[in-house]
């Protein structure tokens, strides 16, 4: 076993693909799949499961790619201790529902390492392709909701992926619109309130059901519904519009201004917003200091709006 193999099977599943893989590491495929065939003899174990479709990582896959990680991450370490002209960058990436305040976090984040040289990703995206990108080590942490709606099938799902949800904090269901709204001098509004008014929802592409919607309560039965796909248009049509969204009722006021407001909902729906991580990988030091960050901003900023599960 060398580092080499390790670097490459981290970068396969990086890429989640051998072909992919081998462009970035500038080697052809038949000698990446090679070694890494090599590697898996000699461990006794399967890395990858191939199929006709691609590839996805196995449970001991997984396991084994925790490991190499960390020996990678702690060589770099080494080299960067005695031989600093070597310095390695640090890497760290997320994939979450369309959360501000987890923007927010991630610069913090960038500032804090303002004079360290990273590879960082901020993915905003479908519920289940976060599920996903954690499942095969894509992301280092997921960020999303669950209730008692989608709860039972969340949950198998991080079971069967072998992820583990950390809960953040609790919500209620709130509605987000724009300053000039006509609902805005309501302390609640209740779904009748909301009738005439189009709804604003993420689209969730080939799973857009219930279990997989950002949008906290079932507005299934609304007369005016328009599905966007990232969170500026979705801002844009909040504050050129009288449409309206369902989310936390968490404001970040560096990105908005006062331009968009949360109103409550007349609901007893209790949301737990948290983050997945892979049950086999421990955490790297950068991520764990975006998790400090994330939770020292939800117990100093937005505890007016829930109670923290710290």
């Amino acid at each position: 076993m060398t580092l080499q193999q390790l670097k490459y099977a981290i970068e396969i599943a990086n890429c989640g693909s051998f072909n992919e893989a081998a462009k970035r590491l500038f080697i052809s495929q038949p000698s990446l799949s090679k070694a890494i065939k090599e590697l898996e003899i000699e461990l006794g174990i399967d890395i990858f499961e191939r199929t006709n479709r691609g590839i996805s990582i196995s449970i001991d896959g997984a396991e084994f790619l925790g490991y190499a990680r960390q020996i990678i991450e702690q060589t770099e370490v080494l080299e960067n201790r005695y031989h600093g002209e070597r310095f390695k960058a640090l890497h760290f990436s997320i994939s979450t529902q369309h959360y501000a305040f987890v923007v927010d976090a991630f610069i913090k984040l960038m500032k804090n390492n303002y004079n360290s040289k990273y590879e960082f990703t901020l993915k905003e995206t479908k519920t289940y392709e976060i599920i996903e990108d954690v499942k095969t080590l894509k992301s280092d942490i997921g960020i999303l909701y669950t209730n008692d709606l989608n709860s039972k099938v969340m949950n198998k799902l991080f079971s069967d992926s072998n992820i583990k949800f950390t809960p953040l904090f609790n919500v209620t269901p709130h509605i987000f619109v724009g300053k000039n709204h006509p609902l805005l001098n309501k302390k609640v509004v209740t779904m009748e309130d909301l009738s005439p008014f189009p709804f604003i929802s993420f689209d969730q592409g080939e799973k857009n059901s219930l279990n997989f919607s950002e949008e906290i309560l079932n507005f299934s039965s609304t007369n005016k519904s328009i599905t966007v796909n990232d969170r500026a248009t979705l801002s844009n049509l909040l504050t050129g519009s009288n449409g309206y969204t369902v989310g936390t009722g968490v404001l970040v006021s560096n990105f908005n201004g006062d331009k968009i407001q949360s109103i409550p909902i007349e609901s007893d729906q209790i949301v737990t917003i948290g983050w997945i991580a892979h049950k086999n990988i421990r955490l790297s030091e950068i991520a764990t200091k975006y998790i400090e960050i994330l939770n020292y901003d939800i117990a100093t900023k937005y505890l007016e709006f829930n109670y923290c599960l710290l």
